[in-house]
């Protein structure tokens, strides 16, 4: 398109609208179909919405995330994991993999070569079985969970499980780098066919901490 015909089409939008009323305020109290009364039904529902999105779910008490950690990447045979700063350093407590730290930055190729990245996270949502990620403490920067193949997330609950993304908005900084995460990556592009791994981890395991 040329400048000339640009600036015609552009032309013809602006008479057609220049009589149109002004667009009405619209009013965003939206109401959650969840409430935080109910955090056992909160936990349960983003437990059945990560596991239709083909996340691996699993339950546990404070005292039992190390051994579960461990267990997945052995399970997985992850060999390396990545170790975001600011992650706890009791969550890779029990586990027998090569650690390898991100500071100073890990090249895309030495990340391409890692099996593994163990993160923290800023929320979960219930109804939509989405994990969000900040950046911040124990997340690590966007690359760390896009390169490697697995990553096992851990999710502390109730304080960082909310019903609703109306919820999630107001307690996320949107000058941070927030990565929403549903399921492994996958994607149906060619004849519909599922494909995992295409633009992330194939695998994603999620450990949901219950309890004090």
């Amino acid at each position: 398109m040329t400048s000339d015909s640009r600036a015609r089409v552009l032309a013809r939008i602006r008479a057609a609208v220049a009589d149109a009323p002004e667009a009405p305020d619209v009013t965003r109290a939206y109401l959650p179909r969840h409430t935080a009364d109910n955090p056992g039904g909160l936990l349960d529902l983003l437990h059945e919405n990560l596991a239709d999105y083909r996340a691996h779910v699993h339950r546990t008490p404070p005292d039992g995330v190390a051994d579960l950690v461990a267990r997945l990447l052995d399970e997985r045979g992850a060999r390396s994991v990545v170790v975001p700063p600011g992650l706890p350093e009791e969550w890779l407590a029990a586990a027998g993999a090569e650690r390898r730290g991100d500071e100073p930055r890990l090249t895309p190729h030495e990340l391409d070569g890692i099996d593994a990245v163990v993160t923290g996270c800023a929320l979960a949502i219930a109804e939509t079985g989405t994990i969000v990620l900040d950046g911040g403490l124990g997340q690590g920067r966007r690359a760390l969970t896009l390169v490697p193949d697995l990553h096992v997330c851990v999710v502390r609950a109730p304080e960082q499980v909310v019903a609703s993304v109306p919820e999630a908005l107001p307690r996320l900084d949107p000058t941070r780098p927030l990565t929403w995460i549903s399921g492994p990556s996958a994607t149906s592009d060619i004849e519909l066919d599922r494909v995992e791994g295409v633009h992330g981890p194939r695998t994603l395991e999620v450990i949901l901490v219950t309890g004090p």
